[in-house]
């Protein structure tokens, strides 16, 4: 899988995807990044530390967020975008469901689409990602966490968000799907989720799991946001394990060791 000037070995290694927000009040890490200069920093940080792709959320999606206009999502994202480019190599995302705000970070330089709506929210953005040949990440997703059947729903969900792709001319090996923890499921189905992740392969595509800090650990561990690092590295060893492409996370350094240490017990054989 080609994302910018990189190639991914997407069957044979798990990748970080390093969570760069500029935002106010992402339930993590919001506002410690809004300026341009501590991007920058965090983002060497990042790269240095082992992130092989830097996503860049400009809006927080936390349960409760406030939508933000898509020109102040621009300006937040795309100067930010522009610098990366200059001053690294490694591919950068775009982190939005809105068109306009993807489009304007691709015309900045990002390499790939992180809609965690699926291509389901804006119906331009599907035709927008074909046009620049652009990666795309599209994350599980539903407004209410209501299912007969949640695994195979999952699984249906993700197809359609795949058939949208390939009707608006993306091709194949540009798109990496989502299981959507946190997202449109309640705490046992996001554990169910993450039991069950190998179960995703069967649609064929590259996945991603992006678990960082988020509410299901905090629950299960009865922690805050900033002390989550330790359950978030429990999630990464089991995304590789079943076979994640990649894995977006906060803790750079402490993930991109966990990968390497699960990854040589998984292949002593190879040795």
């Amino acid at each position: 899988m080609i994302i910018g000037n990189k190639a991914f070995d997407t069957k044979r290694h798990t990748y970080i995807m390093g969570i760069l927000n500029v935002t106010p009040d992402s339930f993590s890490d919001g506002g410690r990044y809004q300026q341009l200069d501590a991007a920058l920093r965090h983002a060497e940080e990042m790269v240095r530390d082992g992130a092989d792709i830097l996503d860049i959320g400009g809006e927080s999606t936390r349960p409760g967020h406030t939508q933000i206009t898509c020109q102040e999502e621009i300006e937040r994202t795309a100067p930010v975008i522009e610098r990366l480019k200059k001053e690294f190599d490694t591919p950068i995302s775009i982190d939005t469901y809105k068109s306009s705000v993807a489009e304007a970070a691709l015309k900045a330089g990002a390499d790939l689409v992180n809609d965690i709506w699926g291509l389901k929210y804006d119906a331009r953005m599907a035709p927008l990602i074909a046009e620049y040949g652009a990666a795309c990440c599209l994350m599980h997703n539903r407004e209410k966490a209501e299912y007969r059947a949640f695994l195979p729903e999952v699984l249906e969900d993700l197809q359609e968000s795949v058939n949208l792709a390939k009707a608006a001319g993306i091709r194949e090996e540009q798109i990496i799907l989502d299981p959507g923890i946190g997202f449109g499921k309640t705490y046992e189905m996001n554990l169910e989720m993450l039991k069950n992740l190998g179960e995703l392969n069967r649609l064929g595509y590259p996945l991603l799991l992006g678990t960082s800090r988020k509410s299901v650990i905090g629950l299960t561990l009865d922690l805050p946001a900033d002390e989550r690092e330790e359950g978030t590295l429990v999630t990464t060893v089991m995304g590789v394990q079943s076979g994640c492409s990649f894995v977006r996370v906060h803790d750079v350094k402490a993930n991109a060791r966990a990968v390497k240490m699960t990854e040589a017990i998984l292949r002593v054989h190879d040795l």
